[in-house]
């Protein structure tokens, strides 16, 4: 008998590096095997944008990949990686430079009809002309509401492959 793997999270991690290089900037695999508290892990990833902008490091694009956990607290509606992606961009909120991206391979996030989301800094200026306070969503567990009314969601449809998630941060 023999096995062969088609497609892996690394593989994703992989070719998404590939294309960074190809589109100018410099990719850094932080690990493509990522486990634990959705919020704890954007806030690492938030920790690493932040050193490479104080190191004036630019056109880095940082890459990583499995699956997290989230810790339900409240009612709203959302997945682990619109989580990650809102729990980012309120660490990163006074950091200007920092694109973050988080998705399922599979195009499913929780309950939802999201792959994941998109944010960057004007993510959350949005959010304030629009009187959202992003903390109240990430306590109540409802990055979809927020995304969805702050603009961020990211729709694939289901891609019938599920390698786990990827995350991007751009510099």
């Amino acid at each position: 008998m023999q096995n062969l793997i088609v497609g892996s999270n690394r593989q994703s991690i992989d070719m998404a590096a590939k294309k960074a290089r190809e589109l100018g900037y410099r990719p850094v695999v932080l690990s493509t095997t990522i486990d634990g508290e959705t919020r704890e892990i954007a806030r690492m990833h938030a920790a690493i944008a932040r050193e490479a902008i104080a190191r004036d490091y630019s056109r880095m694009c940082f890459l990583s990949g499995g699956e997290t956990t989230v810790t339900i607290r409240g009612k709203g509606l959302g997945g682990r990686n619109q989580e990650f992606v809102l729990a980012a961009a309120i660490a990163l909120e006074k950091t200007a430079g920092v694109t973050v991206f988080s998705a399922g391979t599979d195009g499913i996030d929780g309950p939802t009809d999201a792959a994941g989301a998109v944010a960057d800094s004007s993510t959350l200026l949005r959010a304030c002309v629009l009187k959202l306070e992003p903390r109240s969503f990430l306590d109540n567990n409802d990055s979809y509401s927020f995304f969805e009314r702050a603009g961020g969601l990211v729709k694939t449809g289901p891609t019938g492959t599920n390698v786990m998630d990827v995350r991007i941060l751009l510099i």
